[in-house]
């Protein structure tokens, strides 16, 4: 009877050991060891979520998150292809520093707290300030796309003002005898304004190994200046008909010089029509003061002496 419990226990003892044996096997075998795990922890990076919350600043536990779920909720009320037409207009707006399109759906969801919540101040927990309250954040939810937007026509205008000057240097250097790369370097350090940096990612992306079609072809895609569309158009066309280069260039120079000129008388035109809205709210009701009060307060002391 003894030994068959001592056999019993032996028999539990040799179980409960091969289990711990199986477990411990099975539970290490897709791990990797040795050289392989210590690069896998070198190339592992850390996440947010693994790190104690009371070790991150207070920045990131409360206002990221909540700017987060506001860029989440912006997203969700824009129509499909936001990011895109986002990307579209920061191209056209010169890629300002700082302006994402993460941030800018962020900033439009803070736009719709904030409109909301002005608009529930101004018009209290009511009827009226809900009213208030959705116009207020639709106002707000715009006002990044309208500031980028301003930003893009600010931008396309100093580039349509400075391709003429641009074109010109660049007509000169190349008929001076230099390459037609080494003129381009030569305009983006000598022209201030947008031009010279759209020439400078021309000759970046040249150097990363697109063509010049293709380099050029991306300026004209990141503009919405018709003479700048037309510049690119003939260049790529001479580059691959293999024209030479000089004689497209003074073609083109001329050709904006007209461009130019034309755009100022037309600019000239439109000044007399401009300035008569100011004219009859400000200027005239002045005029009219300086030069018919006399007159009125000498009619009104005449007929009133006459009642007396």
């Amino acid at each position: 009877m003894m030994t068959s419990a001592l056999l019993l226990v032996g028999l539990v003892c040799v179980a409960a050991g091969l289990v711990t044996i199986v477990v411990a096997v099975s539970s290490g075998a897709g791990e990797v060891t040795g050289v392989a795990r210590s690069l896998a922890l070198i190339e592992r990076s850390v996440d947010a979520k693994e790190v104690g919350k009371a070790e991150l600043p207070a920045f990131e536990r409360l206002a990221v998150p909540m700017l987060r779920a506001l860029r989440g909720f912006a997203y969700r009320l824009s129509p499909e292809g936001t990011a895109d037409k986002l990307q579209r207009r920061m191209d056209l707006a010169g890629n300002p520093a700082g302006w994402t399109s993460e941030r800018i759906m962020a900033g439009k969801g803070v736009g719709v707290l904030v409109g909301a919540l002005i608009g529930l101040l101004f018009g209290g927990l009511s009827l009226k300030g809900l009213l208030f309250a959705a116009i207020g954040a639709a106002l707000l939810f715009f006002v990044p796309d309208l500031l980028l937007y301003n930003l893009g026509l600010k931008r396309q205008e100093e580039l349509q003002r400075g391709l003429a000057d641009a074109l010109d240097m660049l007509t000169v250097c190349v008929e001076a005898g230099q390459g037609f790369d080494a003129a381009l370097l030569q305009v983006a350090r000598s022209v201030e304004g947008p031009i010279a940096g759209e020439f400078a990612r021309v000759l970046s992306e040249i150097q990363i190994g697109k063509s010049r079609g293709e380099a050029f072809t991306s300026l004209a895609a990141r503009t919405t200046v018709p003479e700048a569309k037309n510049f690119v158009s003939a260049l790529v066309q001479a580059d691959r008909l293999g024209l030479p280069i000089a004689n497209v260039l003074r073609e083109q120079s001329n050709q904006m010089r007209l461009v130019r000129r034309q755009l100022a008388e037309e600019k000239a035109q439109k000044v007399p029509v401009k300035i008569l809205f100011p004219m009859l709210l400000c200027i005239f009701p002045a005029l009219f003061i300086v030069i018919i009060g006399p007159g009125a307060i000498r009619i009104v002391d005449t007929f009133s002496g006459m009642g007396h």
